[in-house]
C-alpha cells in the first residue's frame, strides 16, 4: 500500500527533461512488457505502440506538437495509436492466438468469435474508433504507472496534431490513428513544477462509498 501511493505521489507530468540522461534499454523493455500485459476489452488490444528514440524523427514530431521540448529532450517518445477501423480480422487474429496459447481447438472458439464480431464488427466506423481509443488509454495508463514504479519520469501528451503524426509515422496505411503520447526520461533539476504539491479532488469529493 505504502509503495503504491508513494510511486503515484512521486510521479508528475515532467515539463523539463534532462536530455543527457537516457533510459536503459532493459527498463524500456520492462515498460514494453508491462504495456503488453495491459487489460483490454475481450483482450483484443486494438492498438499499436511506437517507441521512438530517433532524434530526427522526434524533431519532426515536435513541429507537429506545438514545439513542446519534452518531445525531443526526453529519452524516448512513445506514441499510442488505435485502430481507426477494423473487420473480422481483429477477432479472428485474437481467436487464433487464443487457440495456440491455451491449446484450445480453433473450432471450439467459433461461438465466442461470432459473439465478439456481433458486438464490435457491426459498429459504425466512428464507434469502432472511439472504442479502440478507450482501450488504448488503458495501455497508456499502465505504461505511465510502470514508469513511476521504476522512477522513470514521464509526461502524458495529447497536445499534438494527430493528422500530422499519422502522416509522419505512416499510420494511415496501417489503419491507425495517433491518440496520445508519453515522453519518458529523467526530470531536469531546472523543472520548477516537480516541487509543487499535487492538486487533486479530496477523497470525499471524488468517491462515494455505498
Amino acid at each position: 500500500m505504502k509503495d503504491i501511493v508513494e510511486h503515484r505521489t512521486w510521479r508528475y507530468a515532467a515539463k523539463k527533461f534532462d536530455p543527457q540522461k537516457k533510459v536503459a534499454q532493459t527498463d524500456i523493455e520492462t515498460l514494453i512488457e508491462a504495456t503488453r500485459l495491459s487489460a483490454s476489452s475481450y483482450g483484443l488490444q486494438p492498438y499499436h505502440v511506437f517507441v521512438i528514440a530517433d532524434p530526427q524523427l522526434r524533431e519532426r514530431l515536435k513541429a507537429a506538437s506545438y514545439g513542446q521540448d519534452q518531445i525531443t529532450d526526453a529519452s524516448h517518445l512513445i506514441v499510442f495509436a488505435h485502430a481507426s477501423d477494423f473487420g473480422d480480422e481483429l477477432v479472428e487474429d485474437f481467436v487464433e492466438n487464443l487457440s495456440q496459447t491455451r491449446n484450445i481447438p480453433l473450432e471450439g472458439l467459433q461461438g465466442y468469435a461470432a459473439f465478439m464480431k456481433s458486438r464490435l464488427v457491426a459498429l459504425p466506423r466512428e464507434s469502432k474508433g472511439d472504442w479502440a481509443a478507450r482501450q488504448t488509454y488503458i495501455a497508456f495508463s499502465n505504461m505511465m504507472q510502470a514508469a513511476a514504479e521504476l522512477h522513470i519520469d514521464s509526461c502524458p501528451l495529447e497536445g499534438f496534431q494527430a493528422h500530422q503524426y499519422n502522416e509522419i509515422l505512416g499510420l494511415g496505411a496501417k489503419n491507425l490513428n495517433a491518440v496520445v503520447a508519453l515522453a519518458v526520461g529523467y526530470r531536469s533539476p531546472k523543472d520548477e513544477t516537480q516541487a509543487l504539491p499535487k492538486v487533486r479532488k479530496s477523497k470525499e469529493a471524488l468517491f462515494t462509498l455505498i
